[in-house]
């Protein structure tokens, strides 16, 4: 089905608030959704919807809560997104994190209680539209297993990082420190496709191209032992700096049973003109300079594009996520 970023929107927050998710959360979450669609993330866009609802019905989201900063020291801002969706607790960020940012230099946002983290390309790179930089760590449930190990303990734990540059868009990198997301294996299992070999393994920890296999085994984490280390160290940065539950701990994202996630996320913004008064044109000639040899794309390019391709055009999505989406109304 064919329809605008606009009418995609509507119908995802009536759903929502259909389902007792107040208004204002309902905006943000059908945003980000949509715009995770539009940016062709559809692990994270429109095939969650489902989840979400579930979620909500079953009272492991809270759809009425609503998430609070409060600021103990004057570079840091905690937000309690009060075990409801994390969007409307990174809209808050966005909101208070640049001030803070420009009189101290230097920000940290810390989320608690929080929720599923979404595609964070599209956080950081609200920072990034401001002129500054932004650096975003989030801990999910237990996908993945320490290196040389078969206990689910990490989750994918995505990285991402965004930068201005004079003159252009931003540079945006946002990945997960698994082989790939949950959400493509996710909507592998929707679609009943198999996966490629190599993103994941199954209970006994043997290599698996079938994504229910996966979804009961393990992640692969990118890298080998390298991305197992990194997922450690975003567990820290994400749930034990902001007291949120570790990834083993957290309930899944992906249904409707146990207590809320309650991870955790951290954002540290800089002020580049703090320490650099030229850092966006400088980075605008790095830029250039990786631009410049054939084969070489910068970060965030195809999801920008995608993304201004689909307020132009409208999206396509397949019938039966719509489909599945009405039905929740």
């Amino acid at each position: 089905m064919h329809m605008t970023l606009i009418e995609a929107e509507t119908l995802v927050e009536s759903v929502f608030e259909a389902n007792g998710v107040l208004s204002e959360t309902a905006r943000s979450v059908a945003r980000a959704l949509v715009h995770a669609e539009a940016a062709g993330q559809y692990g994270h866009g429109l095939r969650r919807v489902p989840a979400y609802i579930g979620q909500a019905r079953s009272g492991k989201v809270d759809g009425r809560a609503k998430a609070v900063a409060t600021r103990p020291r004057p570079a840091v801002l905690l937000v309690d997104a009060a075990f409801g969706y994390a969007y409307p607790a990174f809209d808050i960020a966005v909101a208070e994190l640049p001030a803070i940012a420009r009189e101290q230099g230097i920000a940290l946002g810390a989320v608690h209680r929080s929720h599923h983290a979404g595609v964070m390309a599209l956080t950081v790179e609200r920072f990034a539209e401001q002129g500054l930089m932004a650096l975003m760590f989030a801990n999910a449930p237990a996908s993945m297993a320490a290196w040389g190990g078969r206990k689910r303990l990490f989750g994918t734990n995505p990285i991402a990082f965004a930068t201005p540059v004079a003159g252009e868009d931003p540079l945006v990198i946002d990945l997960a420190l698994s082989t790939v997301a949950a959400g493509k294996i996710m909507a592998a299992r929707q679609r009943g496709e198999s996966i490629p070999e190599g993103w994941a393994f199954d209970a006994n920890g043997k290599p698996t191209t079938d994504p229910h296999e996966a979804h009961r085994g393990l992640m692969a984490p990118s890298g080998g032992a390298k991305g197992a280390a990194l997922a450690l160290m975003v567990e820290v940065l994400s749930a034990g700096l902001t007291g949120s539950s570790f990834s083993y701990e957290a309930s899944s994202f992906m249904d409707e049973k146990g207590p809320p996630p309650s991870v955790g996320q951290t954002l540290v913004v800089i002020d580049p003109s703090a320490s650099a008064a030229s850092a966006a044109e400088r980075i605008a000639g790095l830029a250039t300079e990786m631009a410049s040899e054939e084969g070489v794309r910068l970060p965030g390019r195809r999801g920008q594009n995608a993304r201004r391709a689909a307020i132009e055009q409208g999206l396509d999505v397949e019938d039966d996520v719509i489909a599945a989406i009405r039905a929740l109304a």
